[in-house]
């Protein structure tokens, strides 16, 4: 099977759980090669295997996986589901049906017969901003316990595509590995929201990742818009648009907007459809639990039409290249990639924080060896 992942292996090896659609394992294939990754969903496994063959995948619930099953790595990383987290739901907390599988992460971790000196968690902003961030020193102190030292960071996809999609990064480090002085800061920086600085107050063990300024995005939501893809029919174009707001619809008509992402919401009992103009999409969501699919409100020949992202262009505003294989229904593709991980996201922690990390580890054991 063609693989969209390099041909030039790695220098290094991970594992990956919830890996979902497989984009962490895309985005870090320059440094990381992915050895095992799991998932119980059969839709998501689809989309991974399509993309990466079935070597290394095992279709699994993480409540069944072993620790002494899983090949020795150097990194571990977990996209934890962020349903209890997320402050759109019923938050719920770390310790939840669902976003409590970190703690099978972490059973998991314990059973290995080598710890991998890297771990990296992801998930929603809630994880440190939600009841005064004690849900994640609940996760630091339990990292902690196992012999390493952590910090979070929030990383904005929007640095890098044009989607606004904030998510936290917990990056650990075994005590054993000597962490660069450049990757450390003296205290928090453009990396640290004022959510994620309250969250580590008090924290043993905690680590100020300093990390350079990504480059200006120069690329916009209208460069990734599949122009000549079908929209609505007149009619329910027409109720779309009497949706918008009245002051959003005169800049659409009036203004030089080719493009205008929404989401239809309810405010004070009516239901409307709120616009964006910043040429960014709007945090992609699962089409689930009663959630609106993103909307865009595109302007041609002076004629507004109205139609939902399309399965490719939601791959595009995930970092996803064309080639990357979507199988199965508009639905499918749409939850694969709403649930997934922003690949420039990951490939920056990849290249600026992770492989000097694991480079740093290595010349600890080089020297050890002399």
């Amino acid at each position: 099977m063609e693989s969209v992942s390099s041909t030039r292996r790695a220098p290094y090896e991970f594992v990956e759980f919830f890996s979902g659609s497989g984009l962490v394992s895309y985005a870090l294939r320059e440094h990381f090669q992915v050895v095992w990754a799991n998932d119980n969903s059969k839709k998501k496994a689809e989309v991974y295997t399509a993309n990466h063959g079935m070597e290394s995948f095992h279709l699994k619930d993480i409540n069944l996986v072993k620790g002494g099953d899983i090949p020795e790595s150097s990194l571990s990383w977990a996209s934890f589901p962020c349903q209890d987290l997320s402050l759109a739901g019923a938050s719920g907390g770390i310790h939840a049906e669902r976003s409590g599988l970190v703690w099978q992460w972490l059973r998991v971790l314990d059973e290995m017969k080598e710890k991998p000196p890297i771990l990296v968690a992801e998930n929603v902003v809630g994880l440190v901003s939600a009841k005064g961030g004690t849900h994640y020193q609940v996760l630091h102190r339990a990292l902690v316990e196992r012999g390493y030292k952590a910090g979070a960071i929030l990383l904005d996809a929007v640095q890098f595509i044009p989607q606004s999609r904030p998510r936290i990064f917990v990056i650990a480090v075994h005590e054993s590995v000597p962490v660069p002085s450049k990757l450390i800061g003296a205290g928090p920086s453009w990396l640290h929201s004022k959510a994620v600085q309250s969250a580590a107050i008090g924290l043993e063990n905690w680590i100020w990742w300093h990390l350079p300024i990504p480059e200006i995005r120069e690329q916009t939501l209208e460069d990734l818009v599949e122009w000549d893809a079908p929209c609505d029919d007149e009619e329910k174009t027409a109720k779309n648009l009497a949706l918008i707001p009245e002051r959003h619809l005169n800049r659409l008509l009036n203004e030089d907007i080719n493009v205008a992402p929404g989401y239809k919401r309810t405010r004070n009992g009516k239901q409307t459809l709120e616009l964006r103009f910043d040429n960014i999409a709007g945090c992609l969501r699962t089409p689930q639990g009663g959630s609106s699919r993103q909307l865009l409100v595109l302007k041609k020949d002076g004629k507004l039409s109205t139609r939902l992202l399309t399965a490719r262009e939601i791959a595009r505003l995930m970092g996803a290249p064309d080639e990357y294989k979507l199988p199965g229904s508009y639905n499918d593709g749409y939850k694969a990639m709403g649930d997934a991980v922003a690949v420039p996201v990951a490939e920056y922690l990849a290249n600026q924080l992770l492989s000097p990390l694991m480079n740093a580890c290595l010349n600890r054991m080089s020297r050890s060896v002399v």
